[in-house]
């Protein structure tokens, strides 16, 4: 049942939005009059500042060093995080110390600033007791040679935590034949690296004893890694740092990652098979691909809140900025939700004044920048209060048609009937429409399956005027709430214009999507050959209805392997699917979605 959300009490009704809209079109003029004397008191006060002597602005040498501590395992990240940071901020040291493998509360207050630890480390420290916030995340991977002769049925079918707990539960039966089912007695040799984080993580995934997980004792990941490339029979736990190439960012020679079976069902599902390449894994560590019990997260942590603006400074710049530099070793960044949450709470701390001079930054440069940027920082909530009536009015009709869905509590399906498919264009697989003007010039926008699919858009990332695409290169991204898909061209040509509208309300294209919501007029190059290969009127109709059969069979693979609660997400009472039925679905679920009706497709 859908409640009624503008009823007394809850959001925001038609009423009250037409109040804000009035109170803000009311002081328009206020607010452009204010907006000048703030520019021109800007103006002076930065002119006055440029003829002033500026050393009372510099910030003092001992606020200009940072000391950073690291646990062992994070050294690599720790050192290319500071590397790059010193290269985009001269004024700036860094200093790095290297942390004890048996870390205590005290070692935080050792005469570092902040420390970069793992989540392996952090549980000994008691975190009620320390300020951290997650950075990033690492994983625990289990490693086989690439000569290992069965590979090629593992990658196929992957191998369960049961399977490899019943391996280790039992030493004298550590046979390959044991694990992959085929009666073979060939020995598994395993390859004990000591790391007490890592055995300690490895052994709590296969619910296993660490102390009975015996084997071939190595000292260091180098050593656990040179034996499992001369091994085939090998296998091994270690970071997934240890293994990355930092040279080329691959995995290192002669090692594969060994396939999880996560769910357990004797085969590496479409959704579950993240082992093509380091990238690929990466983010489906992330997403959640991965078993959780073997991702470890990141943190930065100090004994109190940092204050000190250069401290602070690097912290925004390492949730943002530095988190391209975690995957290429082997680490997982943030979503884009947590880096927004983290920087907020940054900028929290940091008052306005120091905002300026540290994200500039702390060199006489900055001092150009900052003026620029305090004018930047006071006309945001202007421009904010600007926009509310053009968007508030836009969404108004969409409003009302939620009003009256939830005054009837008549929930909205998705069905064969909803989607709208106007007559005279042309429609492509990769779920986009093409219309050719009188002057020649191609329209190109989304279908309204894709829309409904989705739900409402709220960001679209486009290629620029002038740019030439082929036939079934990406075109444009379309997103949801950080969640994401990328949609391919329907035609080859040159983009003459892309609707610029749609930066500043991306939702045209759900309330509109074959008029106003449309993204590109693209000059063709191929018309005549390649509108051969798309649909048009009751054909197109007819493969929807073969769309639909899929979507709820793709769907359905996720509802068996989960509780009634998801099911409820994606399922109205007598098993219809809901309108926007992927909008409160989880990023890997997006992913699979793009592969198996969008990049097939193509």
């Amino acid at each position: 049942m859908i409640q009624n959300e503008f009823s007394s009490g809850t959001k925001f009704g038609l009423e009250e939005i037409d109040h804000l809209i009035s109170t803000v079109m009311k002081n328009r003029k206020i607010l452009i009059v204010g907006l000048c004397l703030l520019i021109g008191s800007i103006t002076t006060y930065g002119s006055d500042r440029t003829s002033k002597n500026q050393a009372s602005e510099t910030i003092p040498q001992t606020e200009r060093t940072i000391t950073v501590q690291c646990t062992p395992d994070l050294e690599a990240v720790t050192n290319i995080w500071a590397l790059e940071y010193g290269k985009l901020n001269p004024g700036v040291n860094i200093e790095i110390i290297k942390m004890p493998r048996t870390l205590q509360a005290d070692d935080f207050r050792n005469g570092a600033d902040l420390s970069f630890v793992s989540g392996s480390y952090m549980e000994t420290l008691g975190k009620e007791k320390l300020w951290y916030m997650i950075v990033g995340s690492d994983a625990i991977v289990p490693i086989i040679s690439i000569k290992n002769p069965f590979l090629k049925k593992i990658s196929k079918n992957g191998v369960s935590s049961e399977e490899l707990a019943a391996l280790f539960a039992q030493p004298g039966n550590r046979t390959w034949g044991a694990l992959t089912d085929n009666g073979q007695a060939v020995p598994v040799h395993y390859y004990r690296i000591s790391d007490d984080a890592v055995q300690s993580q490895a052994a709590h995934f296969l619910h296993a004893d660490p102390q009975l997980m015996t084997g071939i004792d190595v000292a260091n990941a180098s050593e656990l890694i040179s034996s499992i490339q001369g091994d085939p029979y090998g296998i091994g736990f270690c970071r997934l740092m240890d293994v990355v190439d930092p040279g080329n960012q691959k995995l290192v020679k002669q090692v594969a990652l060994l396939p999880i079976d996560k769910n357990r069902n004797g085969s590496l599902d479409r959704f579950e098979n993240i082992y093509g390449n380091l990238s690929e894994f990466s983010r489906g560590v992330w997403i959640g691909k991965y078993p959780k019990v073997l991702s470890r997260t990141i943190y930065t942590v100090s004994p109190e809140k940092p204050t000190n603006k250069a401290e602070l400074a690097f912290l925004r710049w390492v949730v943002t900025g530095g988190q391209q530099l975690l995957s290429p070793l082997g680490n997982s960044d943030l979503t884009y939700s947590s880096r927004v949450t983290n920087r907020v709470e940054l900028l929290a701390a940091t008052p306005a004044a120091e905002i300026i001079s540290t994200e500039g930054l702390l060199t006489s440069k900055a001092q150009g920048l900052s003026i620029f940027s305090l004018l930047i920082i006071i006309l945001i909530p202007v421009v904010l209060a600007f926009m509310i009536g053009d968007a508030v009015r836009r969404h108004r009709r969409l409003k009302q048609a939620q009003l009256a869905n939830a005054m009837n509590l008549t929930p909205v399906l998705l069905t064969e009937n909803s989607i709208e498919a106007p007559d005279g264009l042309y429609y492509d697989k990769s779920h986009t429409w093409a219309f050719m003007e009188q002057d020649g010039i191609v329209r190109v926008g989304i279908d309204d399956f894709l829309q409904h699919i989705t739900g409402q858009l709220t960001r679209i990332k486009m290629k620029g005027a002038g740019e030439r695409v082929k036939k079934g290169d990406p075109l444009f991204s379309i997103i949801q709430n950080g969640k994401q898909l990328t949609i391919h061209a329907p035609i080859s040509g040159k983009i003459m214009a892309k609707n610029d509208q749609l930066n500043a309300d991306t939702s045209i294209i759900n309330t509109s999507p074959y008029t106003d919501g449309w993204v590109y007029m693209i000059e063709p190059t191929n018309w005549v050959k390649e509108i051969r290969f798309l649909f048009m009127g009751s054909i197109y109709k007819d493969w929807i209805k073969t769309e639909f059969t899929r979507l709820k069979d793709f769907l359905a693979s996720y509802v068996k392997g989960n509780s009634v609660e998801y099911a409820q997400v994606i399922l109205q009472d007598g098993g219809e699917l809901k309108d926007g039925v992927m909008a409160d679905l989880g990023p890997e679920i997006w992913e699979d979605f793009q592969t198996t009706f969008i990049d097939a497709n193509n």
